[in-house]
This record gives C-alpha cells, sequence and structure tokens, in this order.
C-alpha cells in the first residue's frame, strides 16, 4: 500500500513539473511597418513590388508620369533667362550722362575764370552751375530708376527660381522610394493605374529586427528595466521552440486589461502592462508568430 501511494506521489509530482511554465510573460511577434502612399497624381509608368520582396532603404520601386512637370520646369527655366535679359546694364545707360554732367563742370570752371578775370557776367556762369544741377537730379533719378527696375526684375527671378524648386519637388515624389530595408507584406495598385497623393501603394515591414509584445503583471513589472537583456522564445507548435537574445526597449506607463489572445503569469490578474522586447530575425521568425519571454 506504501509502494503504491508513493508512486501516486510521483506521478502527481512528474505532472506538477511539467505544467510549470519556464517562461514569465508571452506574447506576438510585431515589425515596424510603413504604408507607402503616392505624394504625387498622375499615372504609375513603373511599379516593381511583389509581395515578399526586399527592399533597401532608398531603392526606387516605381515612377509616376512626370512629362508635365517636366515641362513645366523648363517653362520656368526659360522664363527666368527671358527675365534676366530684361535687367537693365545701370553703367552703360548712366555713362551719357555722366559725360554730359563731366562737359557741364567743365564749362562751369571755365566759367568761373572769365567771370573772375571780368571776361563773362555772372548769369553766365549762373546758368552753368544750374545746367550741373539739373543734370546731377536727372542722374539720380535715373539712377534710382535702374534699381527699383533691377529690383524688381530680380524679384521676379525669385519668384521663378521658387515655382521651379517646387516643381522639381514634385518631380522628385513622382519616384517611389522604399522608405526602410525590409519585406514587403501587402501590394495594393498594379502599374498603369492612375494614383492621387496619399493614395496607398504598398506596405513594407522591418523584418529584420522584430519586436515581441508581452504583457507582464503589476508584480512582475518590478523585474522588468529598460535595456535589460532577456531570453525570447519563439513557439514554431507542436512544442518545438527556438531560444532567442532580446533587449526591453519599452515599458507601457499605463496598465490595460488583459488581451484575450494572451496569457500571463498570473492569470487572475486582469490588468497588465505591454513591454516590448526587441529581436534580430534570423529569417524563422515570422509577424505575428506567438512568442515567450523570460527575465
Amino acid at each position: 500500500m506504501n509502494k503504491y501511494y508513493c508512486f501516486l506521489v510521483a506521478i502527481f509530482l512528474t505532472a506538477c513539473a511539467s505544467e510549470k511554465k519556464d517562461y514569465d510573460a508571452a506574447g506576438t511577434f510585431e515589425a515596424t511597418e510603413i504604408t507607402v502612399s503616392a505624394e504625387a497624381t498622375g499615372g504609375l509608368m513603373q511599379f516593381d513590388v511583389v509581395e515578399g520582396q526586399t527592399l533597401s532603404i532608398g531603392q526606387q520601386v516605381g515612377l509616376i508620369d512626370t512629362i508635365q512637370l517636366a515641362l513645366k520646369a523648363r517653362g520656368l527655366g526659360a522664363t527666368k533667362a527671358s527675365v534676366a535679359n530684361q535687367r537693365p546694364n545701370t553703367q552703360v545707360q548712366i555713362a551719357a550722362l555722366r559725360q554730359q554732367i563731366a562737359k557741364a563742370e567743365m564749362e562751369q570752371k571755365r566759367y568761373a575764370a572769365l567771370v573772375k578775370d571780368g571776361a563773362a557776367n555772372k548769369k553766365q556762369l549762373d546758368d552753368a552751375t544750374s545746367a550741373v544741377n539739373v543734370l546731377k537730379k536727372q542722374l539720380e533719378a535715373q539712377i534710382s530708376s535702374l534699381g527699383n527696375s533691377t529690383s524688381s526684375l530680380n524679384s521676379q527671378m525669385t519668384a521663378t527660381d521658387i515655382q521651379r524648386e517646387q516643381v522639381l519637388d514634385q518631380l522628385k515624389k513622382c519616384h517611389i522610394i522604399a522608405p526602410i530595408n525590409g519585406t514587403v507584406l501587402e501590394k495594393y495598385t498594379e502599374i498603369g493605374e492612375y494614383t492621387v497623393i496619399g493614395k496607398p501603394l504598398f506596405k513594407v515591414a522591418d523584418t529584420e529586427n522584430l519586436f515581441l509584445r508581452a504583457y507582464v503583471t503589476s508584480a512582475q513589472l518590478a523585474r522588468v528595466k529598460l535595456g535589460q537583456e532577456v531570453v525570447v522564445f519563439c513557439d514554431y507548435g507542436n512544442g518545438n521552440r527556438k531560444q532567442y537574445a532580446g533587449e526591453v526597449t519599452w515599458i507601457s506607463s499605463q496598465a490595460e486589461f488583459t488581451p484575450k489572445t494572451i496569457l500571463t503569469d498570473d492569470e487572475r490578474a486582469n490588468l497588465v502592462y505591454a513591454v516590448k522586447i526587441a529581436v534580430k530575425n534570423d529569417g524563422n521568425i515570422k509577424i505575428g508568430m506567438y512568442g515567450e519571454v523570460k527575465f
């Protein structure tokens, strides 16, 4: 009877040990996902995107029709050149007036000498002085007028430059570029379709650097720190698990009710805190897979 009792106790202890979890929290794997949308309006002339394709940051994967924008940019360039040709050559245009002033000043000096010698009357000197003053006023007015004209034309050229830069920026946005290194998850359009600004084109995710979003109880929270190195297990099903190194990169500051799909260390707790654990993917972990963490 004692032997039978000991046998039952041994079975019970073995069963309890087998049911004991070797992890502290569980969750699912997530990735940084970006939905790339059109930044220009027009026909999709090129679109080399396939679901499951690996993209590199900065890689061009598509092109929206650029013909009209390119023609507009050329037109603005021609407009600027035309305005530049209208700018007056101030020095050339006032050169003749300066010569007249120089000649009038010589006449003024000559009359001054004649008056001093008594060979001319004072009125002749006054007339010569008045002529010099009039020409100088004309020079000032012409310089002011030419300056205003030049300033106005320069402003027109600056405005044209700004418009051209805007068109060039629009041209740049016609080139569809991969924003991150990642894998294409979904494709929303096809080549030849007409796109408008804001229309989603495809979704890409960084599948090399994943995050396990797990949930811990308030009792566990004291043992979790930012930057803490932890052990992560990826569950491939049928008891097949693989271990990875992880690092705690985010801890929620607010509690939430336990998600129905997540088990916590204390199943009686109804409030938990979400944490994110960064994991370097070896290519086997997929988004949405179940994972566990041990702190």
